[in-house]
This record gives structure tokens, sequence and C-alpha cells, in this order.
């Protein structure tokens, strides 16, 4: 039978056929993993000598290009702002009702430095700028990127993805009076405190042993699994490790107060972080109200 050649840059396969069964496959070339994104045979002799089969099926996926990066970036509800934690205090509604709630200030920033869309980017989002710094706190990449919005050297970039961006433009300044008002319900995220490695008890508040009676278990962590069958421990036990200094997020929080004197956000309710921990502040997410449902 006449022999089929196949080629792509850099690589050149010649598919030849003794017989109707089998099928010879002679590499020619070094794969380049750069241009077309296949594993590197280095190591292996690009002769006649090295014969593997491989699918015409496989080769062809293989030689395809690369799919589009996929964005997994979650809807917001609406744009957001970023603040820092000020700390907690006790407010005392009209009624004498005493609330635990959590004072939020903000720095100058929250200035729209990006907006990107379904035509340049492949999906809507506004970058929002916060806290305004010295040019020397910034390399020149970023002070180019945000020269093209005529922005202050800002330390904190985030993006928040929105179904529609048509109401923002770079450098549009964002207020709090105007995103939130008394009795809204905000969602907030920032870096919990950590607190180090700590034991089963204080992290996944396992229950200690007997203190008394001879017990020898007091804190310990006690069994992690079977000896033969399985012989491992299985993926995801709660043990020991450390504890806290992750991404939190606490949903549905009440907006007490709006103070725009003192530029302060008051919400019921405990924040992640410590005093000056930078806080992300966006409108809750209510599934089929505020953002769709699929």
């Amino acid at each position: 039978m006449a022999a089929a050649t196949i080629s792509a840059s850099p690589i050149s396969l010649n598919v030849s056929s003794a017989s109707s069964s089998s099928s010879v496959y002679e590499v020619q070339g070094i794969v380049s993993t750069r241009s077309v994104g296949v594993p590197s045979f280095q190591g292996l002799r690009a002769c006649k000598e090295w014969q593997r089969p491989l699918p015409i099926c496989t080769l062809l996926q293989r030689l395809s290009l690369r799919k589009a990066a996929t964005v997994c970036m979650s809807y917001e509800a609406g744009v957001g702002v970023m603040g820092n934690k000020v700390g907690m205090m006790t407010y005392f509604t009209e009624e004498g009702e005493a609330i635990p709630v959590t004072v939020i200030g903000f720095r100058e920033g929250n200035v729209v430095t990006q907006v990107k869309t379904d035509a340049t980017d492949g999906y809507n989002s506004v970058q929002i700028g916060y806290r305004r710094v010295r040019d020397r706190k910034l390399t020149k990449p970023e002070l180019g990127h945000l020269s093209k919005s005529e922005a202050v050297p800002l330390r904190h970039l985030q993006e928040f993805r929105l179904v529609s961006v048509d109401n923002f433009e770079p450098g549009q300044q964002l207020t709090i009076e105007e995103l939130f008002k008394e009795g809204d319900l905000v969602d907030i995220s920032g870096n919990s405190i950590g607190k180090g490695f700590q034991g089963g008890i204080k992290r996944h508040n396992f229950r200690r042993g007997p203190m008394t009676h001879g017990s020898k278990s007091h804190r310990q962590l006690g069994s992690i699994g079977a000896g033969t069958t399985p012989g491992r421990v299985y993926p995801g036990k709660k043990m020991p490790g450390r504890l806290g200094g992750t991404k939190t997020k606490i949903r549905k929080l009440k907006v007490i107060k709006v103070d725009t004197e003192l530029r302060t956000l008051i919400v019921k309710g405990a924040v992640p972080g410590k005093a000056g921990n930078l806080l992300r502040i966006t409108p809750a997410k209510i599934v089929g109200k505020n953002i769709p449902k699929n």
C-alpha cells in the first residue's frame, strides 16, 4: 500500500503500512512542546528504530490548538467596595436594644481602574482600586496600568464580575452612600485571624477524653483509621493543622448605619480578621433576585 504522510511544523510523521493489519509510525523530528503543547520526547532516539503505534485521532487531538481559558469567577449581585476593619462595639437602637456591630472605615480609593466587557476580555467585570500609596511603592507595570484610567497609585486591585457594566467608566469614584442603605444585606470577605498549628479539639471542635479514672487519653486525636483494611488514612480526615489565616466570607450581614461624615459603615455582627484587615464588601447574593439562576 502507498505510504501516507502527515506533516505539521515542527513535527513530521510518516505513516506507512506494510499490510492492512499492522502500521508503523516513524518519528523524524523532535516534538516542540511550546508550539503544539504536547509532551516532550527528549531522551528518545528520533530514528526508525524507535517505533510506537499511535492512533491518528490521538495525534490530531495533540496537534489541535489549546482551548480558550474558562472564566470561573462567580457573578456578584452588584459592584462592591473595599474597606478596612476598625473594630467592634455595642450599638444601641432607638428601642434600647444592644447590638454587637463592626465598624468599617474607608481610605482614599474605590476608583474604577478598568472595565472589562465580553468583546475585549470575554466577560463583564469592573476592576476597583483602593488605598492610595506613593509611586515608589508600585512597579512600573502597575503604574502603567493605572495611568490608562488616569488613577492615582493604588495598592489593592479587585474585580467584581457583573451581568452588565454599562454604567461604569474608568476613573469613576464609588461612594458608600450611593451603594449601601440602612437595612441592606451585604457579603463581607477577608482573611481570618491566623491561629497557628492547633489540635483537633480547637480546630474541629472534637470532644476530649476523660480527665480522671485512670484515662490516659485527654486531648489526643485518637484512631485515624483501621490498620489492615484499608491500611491507610482517608483523604480529608480531620486532624491537627493550621487554623485560620484563610479567605473567609460572612454572608447577609445587615447594614445598621452609613456615616457619611466619618466615612464609616456599621454592620451587625463580626467580620473576618483583626483591626486594620482589608475587607471586600458587596451586596448580598440572592439567587433569582439579584443574580441569575444559571
